[in-house]
């Protein structure tokens, strides 16, 4: 590495474990900013250095911009990676990190405002010649969302125009709950952006989530990681992820990675992001969606069926140097085998999904062949109430898909958790659904399809 030596890391739990791992391989030393739930947490034992930004909540601590500036430029680094969620795709985060010398692992601050403002990103689509759902700019009120989606054609969804991770999304069947979808829409978005704009589009009943990763510097150079299917989702929030995606035409793929490829050169990004689509399977057309200008969640899966550490790049690039994928001259990698992650949450499905925070008396994961767990967690550790459920993410690889999913449903059977509920039950019976096994399911599979069959099943 040519300038950095020291990176504060703006986030906790697995990712955060994650990204120090990353720093250490490339010889930085990570510092870790923690809120005071998190003092005792694994990555604060794992990091060179730990620094208390404030109290539990997020909004005390790791949603405070000055607080974590203030630490970065307190422990000497030069860089802030600001990993998933929180403020990794705060435009005027990034601004203030840049303002104070501090480099942001992550795209400019220019680009993170132009792709979060999901208005402006379908505009930039659509200039990359991507195709976009039928839908329309800014709305005002229920009346003109029902103006507009007469002449669009029912279903239709509204979504949050600064908004992203399923929040601030209402799908309205017809005219009688367009009004009342819209009040929802817009005070979710509001509550959860700061922002109450929505935008309407066409809705897609039989859509599967695809996704393009994508890798790139300052020198011009461009890679696709090739795509995710992500459309185990419950609320819009993704449940198992896999690579590539299964039942794709070939033609299909090729154009999606292709299409991810011509928007990131288009826009001129740099570092990691992750272009998103809707694959309508009765038409085979996709449709651009957003780009998320940070690492994934699920960046696990492609890392396994690339071989490349997509935050080892993420470090690099920002750092100035070239990407080290040998492919990236020729914008695509090649894909080995197979790979499915599988979200751990502290929650329990039998109770309506209700939170689990807790003591871990005994963790227990399963180790072999093709198996990995990124987590922060041991036996003895808590899971505390303050923030999002997902405590580890289990991701196996095989040589095909019917190896990944053997490997995966063994893996789950032996993962051992006592102290508080999770969902590795209903992941087990994901796993081994005969819908998931011929990948046919779309977005809305796991909550029309799967959950009933769940909760009717013989325990």
């Amino acid at each position: 590495m040519e300038r950095l030596e020291r990176v504060l890391i703006a986030n906790r739990g697995e990712i955060a474990v994650r990204i120090i791992k990353a720093c250490r391989s490339l010889g930085l030393k990570p510092v870790l900013a923690v809120s005071e739930a998190d003092r005792e947490s694994l990555g604060a034992r794992l990091a060179e250095r730990t620094i208390c930004i404030g109290p539990p909540p997020a909004h005390a601590s790791y949603l405070k911009p000055d607080a974590i500036v203030a630490a970065a430029l307190g422990t000497g680094c030069q860089a802030v990676h600001p990993g998933y969620g929180f403020l990794a795709e705060n435009a005027a985060f990034a601004e203030a990190c840049a303002e104070k010398g501090l480099i942001f692992v992550g795209p400019s601050p220019a680009t993170i405002a132009q792709v979060g403002d999901k208005l402006a990103a379908r505009q930039m689509a659509k200039e990359a010649n991507l195709p976009t759902i039928p839908g329309s700019s800014a709305i005002g009120s229920p009346d003109e969302a029902e103006t507009l989606a007469a002449k669009m054609g029912y279903p239709v969804i509204l979504k949050a125009a600064g908004g992203g991770g399923g929040r601030g999304m209402f799908v309205a069947q017809g005219p009688d709950d367009l009004g009342r979808r819209f009040e929802n829409a817009s005070g979710e978005a509001d509550a959860a952006f700061g922002d109450g704009t929505l935008y309407m589009e066409r809705y897609i009943p039989n859509a599967r989530h695809i996704e393009v990763q994508i890798l790139a510097d300052r020198h011009g150079n461009v890679v696709d990681l090739g795509e995710r299917d992500c459309s185990a989702q419950r609320r819009y929030q993704k449940v198992v992820e896999e690579a590539p995606a299964p039942d794709l035409p070939e033609t299909i793929r090729q154009e999606l990675r292709d299409a991810a490829v011509r928007l990131a050169r288009h826009i001129d990004y740099q570092n990691a992001g992750t272009v998103e689509f809707l694959y309508d399977a009765g038409s085979h057309a996709f449709f651009f969606i957003e780009m998320n200008a940070r690492v994934q969640v699920e960046h696990p899966v492609s890392e396994m069926v690339t071989g490349v550490d997509i935050v080892q790049e993420q470090l690099r690039i920002a750092d100035g140097a070239a990407l080290s994928v040998e492919t990236a001259a020729v914008e695509t990698v090649g894909l080995s085998g197979h790979a499915i992650e599988c979200r751990i949450n502290a929650e329990s499905p039998d109770d309506g999904f209700a939170p689990q925070p807790g003591r871990i008396t005994l963790w227990r994961p399963p180790e072999g062949d093709g198996i990995r767990l990124d987590s922060h967690l041991q036996s003895g550790d808590d899971v505390p109430p303050f923030y999002d459920s997902m405590i580890g993410k289990l991701i196996v690889h095989g040589a095909d898909r019917a190896q990944a999913l053997a490997r995966m449903a063994d893996a789950l059977a032996r993962f051992e958790v006592e102290g508080i509920k999770t969902n590795i039950p209903l992941q087990r019976f994901l796993i081994g659904h005969e819908d998931f096994a011929r990948g046919a399911i779309n977005i809305r599979w796991l909550e029309d399809v799967l959950l009933p069959a769940y909760q009717t099943r013989a325990v």
